[in-house]
């Protein structure tokens, strides 16, 4: 017998008012299409409780479950906690280093998140020793991160582990930005943390000029679901289980 696992993704909704119930239409209807949604970060515009607020209201009381990670903008207003803790409260899985199982039609699904970091890529290297404090620190973000999503994959004992993260494991859902900014949209380390983790799909948002489909050295399938690229309010995407 084959199990399917169907998993609905978007990132970088960056809700505001301008964009207040855009969403929720297709998130209502997600029992037809999906068994669960992810979102991968920037869910806010700019980090503040008035748009978590719309936030919440995007994704209260959905037919699914919902698990999520917060991206550079929902710290915006150093909030972020405060705007994990809303969603917390009305149902949403929020990871931050750490897991969620699901039970699909028998099947375990384990979820783990990050917010991830940029770090740099092979040929687009990082500097994590020169510029600001707060540049140094954000090109560390990302191999401190990939250490502790790797961990979180190890911990989990499912049949299907998936890796959800904000920031790009890799250079191919990168393509269609400007070269130059690579270093400052992920970090490679996090996709040695989806290949040695064991990771069956990888879910990120954040390029926004990306493109959606990808993979990492160890062939594990990178999805680009930052709402810009996938020009629609979810992706869904299937995995099987033998």
């Amino acid at each position: 017998m084959q199990s399917r696992v169907r998993i609905a993704a978007v990132a970088d909704l960056h809700l505001r008012a301008a964009v207040a119930g855009k969403f929720r239409p297709a998130f209502t209807g997600l029992g037809a299409h999906a068994d669960m949604l992810l979102l991968a970060g920037d869910l806010t515009e700019g980090g503040t409780l008035g748009e978590a607020d719309m936030l919440c209201a995007e994704i209260a009381d959905l037919p699914v479950p919902v698990v999520a990670v917060l991206g550079n903008h929902d710290h915006d207003r150093r909030l972020g906690y405060r705007i994990a803790t809303m969603l917390t409260g009305i149902g949403v899985h929020m990871l931050e280093g750490d897991t969620v199982t699901l039970e699909v039609a028998g099947t375990r699904v384990g979820i783990a998140g990050v917010m991830g970091g940029s770090g740099g890529f092979p040929g687009h290297p990082g500097t994590p020793d020169e510029g600001s404090l707060e540049h140094q620190a954000r090109m560390r973000r990302g191999p401190l991160d990939a250490l502790v999503l790797r961990q979180a994959l190890d911990s989990l004992d499912t049949e299907i582990r998936i890796a959800l993260m904000h920031f790009a494991p890799v250079i191919d859902t990168l393509v269609g930005e400007p070269t130059k900014i690579y270093p400052g949209l992920g970090c490679h380390e996090l996709a040695d943390a989806i290949d040695g983790g064991g990771a069956s799909l990888a879910i990120h948002g954040h390029a926004h000029a990306g493109t959606e489909c990808g993979k990492t050295a160890g062939g594990v399938p990178v999805r680009n679901v930052s709402y810009p690229v996938l020009k629609r309010a979810y992706a869904v995407y299937e995995l099987q289980l033998c």
